[in-house]
């Protein structure tokens, strides 16, 4: 009998964990358990999930299943059925112990692992009035039944839809709604909309296309009260600024919230901006250490990158959750050298008012920009953005076919303003700030985090007990 020894025999037993529990149904707990399975792994493999659906894609959600060109059901991702695995969905998990590698379910079941994933993701952030966001005719959008719901509604043909928030999915939404030719208000606390994600100039162009297309497009002005009549059904609207507002059906987009609160007390680097990890996907403890056997994925996972002066970053886009959960799932069946790095460069789309926005790198590391191809005014172009001499990140508009080159200058370092001859040259290369507006203003947030790490910043303290524990100070 071969007796493997040192390297290969910690490779050898990563293979043969018997039990790997992913908590977490959705892109990147599927995506992973694929990956485990291809890998070699054939030991119990457990995936549980809040929602009792399998696994479904969420883009759709915004656009096609809300113009009714595709039912909620057909949004399912492929590959779930050939995954052997133990599926418990509709249970939420509840807690996490490291002492006892448990992880704790809802109704007080308890399942067993060697390693564990962690890939709950986010959830809709709701209006904070608990009254007033049980009124009928006040939606959210996350889950495939929210966008059920909120598609049978629109299909009724609401008087006047009001959309909270002008982030990404605040603008798709209100873009469904024009192309369904229904009346919509935005109301975005910023300067303009997208403003928290791409900057003021880039903001100033989706405020322009909104408004061009016949939405109701209010900027610095938040929602202060939502009225509804005698059977608990939304009717008036009230603002910061300007008259009320009659309205049949609010939809509102106000960024996202990590799911880690099951976290809570567990040991684990968890809190609201995510769940800390290295660029393997290894989660640390609560004393910074890597716990080597829970791993994290998607769009709660925060990690830093090489790319961005190494600052913890969650991401919440598609890519993002393939490309973590494939690492994730190779390092929890090898060790070492071996073992990789989640290091590409993030990439996410959007689809609006007849304009596709592609973008590469992050835009919010950045305080300049400058239009390098194509024209403002005509909505097509390619906007690249700089910090401290160097390109980090580009957005394009109808220009997508152009992130792949732009990608390579991200991953060079290349310098900002970049020095090219272009086709499709830009009526002026002058250099703009970026225009960040304080988040604290925003009513809804960034999809990319970028949190920390500087020498300055105090994000824990440690607090003296019977059992000592670490208390998480996040900076805004």
């Amino acid at each position: 009998m071969k007796v493997e020894t040192g390297f290969y025999a910690t490779v050898a037993q990563a293979r043969r964990a018997s039990r790997i529990v992913i908590v977490g149904a959705s892109l990147a707990g599927l995506r992973a358990a694929e990956s485990l399975r291809a890998g070699g792994f054939s030991g119990s493999l457990t995936i549980i999930g809040e929602e009792p659906h399998p696994p479904y894609d969420r883009p759709p959600l915004s656009k096609a299943v809300l113009l009714g060109l595709s039912a909620p059901e057909h949004t399912e991702l492929p590959g779930d059925s050939e995954v052997d695995a133990r599926w418990i969905l509709g249970t939420r998990a509840t807690g996490l112990d490291l002492d006892a590698n448990r992880i704790r379910l809802d109704g007080g079941g308890e399942i067993e692992f060697d390693q564990a994933l962690l890939a709950t993701g986010v959830r809709a952030r709701p209006w904070p009035n608990p009254e007033e966001a049980a009124l009928d005719g006040v939606f959210v959008l996350r889950t495939r039944d929210h966008a059920a719901r909120l598609a049978r509604s629109l299909a009724a043909r609401p008087n006047r839809v009001l959309v909270i928030g002008g982030g990404f999915t605040g603008s798709e939404i209100a873009s469904v709604c024009r192309e369904l030719d229904l009346p919509v208000t935005v109301t975005e606390r910023g300067p303009a909309p997208l403003v928290g994600a791409l900057g003021g100039m880039l903001g100033g162009i989706a405020a322009r296309l909104q408004r061009d297309h016949g939405v109701d497009l209010r900027t610095e002005t938040s929602v202060t009260r939502l009225d509804g009549d005698g059977d608990g059904r939304v009717v008036r609207a009230h603002f910061t600024r300007g008259d009320p507002l009659e309205v049949d059906l609010v939809v509102v987009a106000l960024g996202a919230v990590r799911n880690t609160e099951w976290l809570a007390d567990s040991g684990i680097a968890a809190g609201p901006r995510g769940i800390a990890c290295d660029t393997g996907c290894r989660v640390f403890d609560i004393n910074g250490l890597i716990t080597d056997h829970i791993f994290t994925a998607g769009d709660v996972a925060r990690a830093p990158n090489p790319l961005y002066d190494y600052q913890m970053i969650a991401l919440e886009h598609w890519g993002n959750a393939v490309g973590q959960a494939e690492v994730a799932a190779h390092n929890m069946l090898h060790a070492g050298r071996v073992r990789r790095a989640h290091l590409e460069v993030p990439a996410f789309w959007s689809s609006q008012f007849g304009v596709n926005i592609k973008s590469v790198g992050i835009p919010t590391f950045a305080d300049q920009v400058a239009v390098t191809q194509g024209s403002l005014n005509q909505n097509r172009f390619v906007a690249t953005y700089g910090h401290r001499g160097r390109v980090t990140a580009a957005v394009s508009f109808d220009q997508g076919k152009w992130m792949d080159f732009y990608r390579g200058l991200i991953e060079s370092a290349a310098a900002f303003p970049p020095e090219f001859s272009v086709l499709d040259p830009p009526e002026s290369t002058e250099i703009h700030p970026v225009r960040w507006r304080d988040p604290a203003t925003l009513s809804h947030g960034p999809t990319v985090c970028v949190t920390g790490y500087f020498p300055d910043e105090r994000t824990m303290s440690v607090i003296e007990g019977p059992r000592a524990s670490a208390g998480h100070h996040w900076p805004s």
